[in-house]
Formats: C-alpha cells, sequence, structure tokens
C-alpha cells in the first residue's frame, strides 16, 4: 500500500534577503526545493550546513530546483537580528535567497520550525515538484547523499 506524501506546509517569512520577491512554496509548485533551516550562530550551520545549502545554490543554478534558506531563530535572539544577519550573509557571501522565519509571538519558536516540526538547525527539507516533503533531515547531511537526493528530485526520481 503507497501513502500518501505528506504536503509541505508553506512558509512563513516575515522579510527576504538576496530575492527581489517574496518566494512561495504555493508559486514554486512544479520546482523541486531545499528549504534550508539555519541559525547564524549555530557551529553546525555556520560549518557546514549553510555553506552546503549555498554550494547546492551555485551547482544547480541551471536546473529548476530552488535553494531556500530561512533563518529560523529560536535562541539568542536581541543578537540574530535581521541587520545582524544582512551583515553575516554579506561576509559569508551568500547568494541564495534567505527569509527569516516569521517569530510566533505566542510560541517559543518561529512559525515554520514550528509547522515542519523542526527539532533544531541545522535542518534539510526536500519538497518534490508535486509538493510533497521527499526528506527531512536533522543536523550535518553528507555532501553525496544530498546530492543524490537532489539529482533525484530534479530528475522527477522518488
Amino acid at each position: 500500500m503507497k501513502l500518501d506524501p505528506v504536503v509541505a506546509p508553506e512558509i512563513a517569512v516575515s522579510r527576504w534577503f538576496n530575492s527581489s520577491v517574496p518566494l512561495s512554496l504555493a508559486a514554486l509548485r512544479g520546482r523541486p526545493v531545499l528549504l534550508h533551516a539555519f541559525q547564524m550562530l549555530c557551529p553546525g550551520c555556520v560549518a557546514h550546513g549553510t555553506p552546503q545549502a549555498e554550494k547546492a545554490h551555485r551547482l544547480f543554478r541551471d536546473s529548476d530546483l530552488q535553494v531556500i534558506g530561512l533563518h529560523t531563530v529560536f535562541e539568542h535572539h536581541a543578537a540574530m537580528t535581521p541587520v545582524a544577519l544582512e551583515a553575516f550573509i554579506h561576509e559569508y557571501r551568500l547568494t541564495m535567497p534567505i527569509g527569516v522565519d516569521d517569530p510566533d509571538s505566542g510560541m517559543r519558536i518561529p512559525v515554520t520550525m514550528g509547522r515542519y516540526q523542526m527539532r533544531g538547525t541545522p535542518t534539510s527539507i526536500l519538497i518534490g515538484r508535486d509538493g510533497a516533503v521527499l526528506h527531512h533531515g536533522f543536523g550535518q547531511e553528507d555532501d553525496m547523499a544530498l546530492g543524490a537526493r537532489l539529482a533525484a528530485a530534479i530528475s522527477g526520481y522518488p
């Protein structure tokens, strides 16, 4: 019996960097999407996850893969402001579109983080052309494994 795919919840973003227009999963339906959730003060994000997502963005720029960085702040809120994030993006030469996960005033975690039940950062979520979540990974992901998943999603294989 084949299970119904889990449709990816929409992202909630309060501000965009490196994108002239707001992005949405609904508008990107038909394209594979790699959503990379990070915090600029997360050592695993800075050392591995964010450079890996940026590399995917650059390597697959000629495909229809959309890589989206999502700054998902759930700690050290006072230090991780949009102004600090803008400097971080500049210093690390990030070119992928980056959204600030919408803080939920009634919750301790941001909206998108809650919708995807993320355990922390870095988190990588691969969404297929049909809007289904193909992969939901937490922590450091192997480059080759992620590359294989991206290639499969781009080519349309499950």
